[in-house]
């Protein structure tokens, strides 16, 4: 009867592992360093040349609360495209960023800014002043790495995943939780699939933003486009066939100026077709552009 107990009890919590997809234990096959692992984390997402999303996008700040939602194109290297919708249908803002030039068209207070498309000026929407192609990686759930050397980064396992530290220039250093996919536990560390759950960048102790990568589910390819009336031609996939977890809620904060901007995704589907002029804008009838220059 007391063998039978502990197999019952053993048996409950080896599902319980399984449940919560967070095991205790590292693998068998384990990385045999952090390069390794930081490899396997891209190559999960090598397929994707870009995500299409719709969902919310979530502000905090001193000023307060700001909810909409939001249509993104975020495409290699450094493409992006934000239409900010507010609940009752109206657009609001409208970000495209061709990897050198930004341009927001801004339907609040009736102004069109345009300038170089740096990370101060991608802030003006997201409030996070990152990179293009930081903000790309991050919305289809990849972590942006530093340059660094491979022999300086360390890994270990860390409540339920691997968590590897990478130091890098100018006194600046990354910290990355990775989750194995529970469909690969057992398999050769080689063919292992990772998901990006936290990272987090600081430079000389500061902390320059923390990224939180949760609740991730399969997402495709996206269909080609049609053309309703039969004119054009179907517009296919921006890449090839492809298939990974993606992260369906981002959380970026930022500990300088307070900022905590969280993204939903309802949808969201890789490698979209890309309409031509879906990173830029024309300045509208009635607006004087401004151009905005900030470091």
């Amino acid at each position: 009867m007391l063998i039978d107990t502990m197999m019952r009890l053993a048996a409950c919590g080896l599902a319980l592992v399984v449940l919560c997809g967070c095991p205790s234990t590292a693998p068998p096959s384990k990385f045999p360093s952090a390069q390794a692992a930081l490899d396997r984390m891209k190559a999960s997402h090598a397929c994707a040349n870009g995500v299409q999303a719709e969902g919310k996008i979530d502000h905090f700040s001193e000023q307060g609360r700001i909810r909409a939602e939001v249509l993104l194109f975020a495409v290699n290297s450094a493409r992006l495209r934000f239409d900010v919708v507010s609940p009752f249908g109206a657009m609001l803002f409208s970000l495209t960023s061709n990897g050198k030039t930004f341009r927001m068209l801004d339907l609040k207070e009736n102004r069109f800014l345009y300038g170089p498309a740096n990370g101060c000026n991608l802030a003006r929407l997201t409030q996070v002043p990152l990179e293009g192609h930081v903000l790309v990686s991050l919305l289809r759930g990849e972590a942006p790495l530093l340059v660094h050397e491979p022999s300086a980064a360390t890994i270990k396992w860390v409540d339920g995943g691997y968590r590897v530290v990478v130091p890098s220039q100018h006194e600046a250093s990354q910290t990355l939780q990775l989750e194995v996919y529970e469909a690969d536990f057992d398999k050769p560390w080689s063919e292992q699939r990772l998901r990006v759950v936290s990272l987090r960048t600081e430079q000389r102790g500061r902390l320059l933003y923390d990224a939180e990568l949760r609740n991730h589910a399969p997402a495709k390819t996206a269909a080609p486009r049609v053309d309703p009336d039969g004119l054009d031609p179907d517009l296919p996939p921006s890449g090839p066939a492809c298939g990974f977890e993606v992260p369906r809620s981002i959380r970026l904060r930022v500990d300088l100026t307070g900022d905590d901007v969280i993204v939903k995704y309802d949808k969201v589907w890789l490698n979209p077709p890309l309409p031509e002029g879906a990173f830029s804008q024309v300045t509208p009838g009635g607006v004087v552009p401004e151009l905005v220059l900030c470091q």
